[in-house]
């Protein structure tokens, strides 16, 4: 039997970000950026006790809270640069997983950074 050499939890994660980024965050694609089989990925993600979807949802939700606490995109340029049909379905899955709207969030967030807020796309000493 032919030995594969496994890539890493964070390999993996990195590759659906890169992807994401580009457009095709899909499971094939994933695959060949790896240079393993579809099935090998698969059985491997499985083993390790997740799937390939688990690590997209993390990946888009990572990504998302960055881009939410830093930077000024819009709900819809985030929504669209991570996959989603548009503002509402990623308003929908974010609440799912945060209990919290992504606007409220950033406002959270942003102030909550060492009694910091942010003021058109920089941030200022509240006063």
């Amino acid at each position: 039997m032919k030995t594969v050499l496994v890539p890493s939890r964070s390999t993996i994660r990195a590759t659906i970000a890169k992807l994401m980024h580009q457009g095709d965050a899909s499971l094939p694609q994933a695959a060949k950026q790896l240079g393993i089989s579809t099935r090998t990925l698969q059985r491997r993600l499985a083993t390790a006790g997740t799937s390939f979807s688990e690590l997209v949802a993390e990946v888009r939700l990572d990504t998302a809270c960055h881009l939410l606490t830093q930077s000024d995109l819009s709900l819809a340029t985030i929504a669209r640069r991570l996959g989603y049909r548009g503002p509402s379905s990623f308003s929908r899955s974010f609440m799912r997983l945060m209990k919290i709207q992504p606007a409220a969030y950033r406002r959270q967030q942003v102030v909550g950074m060492h009694g910091k807020r942010r003021r058109r796309g920089r941030i200022a000493q509240q006063g």
